[in-house]
């Protein structure tokens, strides 16, 4: 293993966790505080579906069900970072649908690419976990889409290659791609 190049990933929740890896401070619902926990060792992340800012923007349910969610502070966050979102990802967690999402990419530094996979739900298009068959969104093409971008993207941060990112980008600049659009900052 090369630890020096080490990538957090993550859906969901998990993205969650990935973008704390790398600088997402979550306030303590209880003491009020925000810890750096962070870890330098991990030089990027990719971060799948994940949550959002919250504030006014969090339904009465996440209020209630997932308090760590009601403040989030994404501008320490500097590492480069691959953010992707479904463009029909309606959570129940947020009022704001499913640019909620893309907070992650929106409200941190620079360095930043955001996949919007067009007509992905919270799956993005693949199945909830192993052995599970439910999905909401089932669409093999997203899926390889989701796949290609981010082996492409992590070939690309770990410096082992570069091309396949770059065609990436091309393939997926502005609307023309049926399937999504590749953005970075």
């Amino acid at each position: 293993m090369d630890r020096s190049r080490i990538v957090a990933a993550g859906h969901s929740f998990g993205g969650q966790t990935a973008g704390i890896l790398v600088g997402l401070r979550v306030t303590d619902p209880k003491t009020g505080t925000a810890q750096d926990m962070s870890d330098p060792r991990v030089m990027a992340s990719i971060q799948l579906a994940t949550a959002g800012k919250g504030g006014d923007e969090l339904t009465p349910f996440a209020h209630e069900s997932a308090p760590w969610l009601r403040d989030q502070d994404f501008s320490h966050i500097t590492a480069p970072g691959l953010v992707v979102a479904g463009d029909k990802d309606e959570l129940p967690l947020s009022t704001r649908g499913p640019s909620w999402t893309t907070d992650p990419y929106t409200l941190s530094r620079g360095g930043k690419s955001l996949l919007t996979v067009y007509g992905g739900r919270h799956s993005l298009g693949g199945i909830s976990g192993y052995e599970a068959a439910e999905t909401t969104d089932e669409d093999p093409g997203r899926v390889a889409l989701v796949q290609q971008v981010t082996l492409a993207y992590l070939r690309h941060v770990t410096g082992i290659d570069h091309a396949d990112w770059e065609r990436a980008q091309a393939a997926l600049a502005g609307d023309s791609h049926p399937l999504g659009r590749l953005e970075s900052k």
